[in-house]
């Protein structure tokens, strides 16, 4: 029973790890058909931050894919810099959801 309670105590000081298994041709293709593209790079920053410094950035975040799911549909400013995301309402909430787990997926 000790070694259970250590074993629990010990995962709890553990980041989380996403692990999503999004397939990166239909992300790639989510992101081309909604111009997700014309402002984030997979590794290098556009406009927007790149794609695998977001995943970094949140890798330990349990709640990361909510936060970033919103902040996608809602659009936002400040946490990458001053130039703001404008919101993506059109954008369907599975996509943007299968979005955002590829990105997480990203080291």
């Amino acid at each position: 029973m000790l070694k259970l309670k250590a074993l629990i105590a010990f995962t709890a000081l553990v980041p989380t790890v996403h692990a999503y298994a999004v397939d990166e041709a239909v992300a790639m293709e989510l992101a081309k058909n909604n111009g997700c593209l014309a402002c984030h790079g997979m590794a290098n920053k556009l406009v927007g931050p790149a794609w695998k410094d977001i995943g970094k950035k949140y890798a330990a975040d349990a709640g990361a894919e909510a936060v970033l799911v919103a902040k996608v549909r809602k659009g936002g400013k400040g946490v990458w810099g001053e130039v703001p995301m404008p919101p993506n309402v059109t954008v369907k909430e599975a996509d943007v959801r299968t979005l955002v787990q590829y990105v997480l997926s990203l080291k």
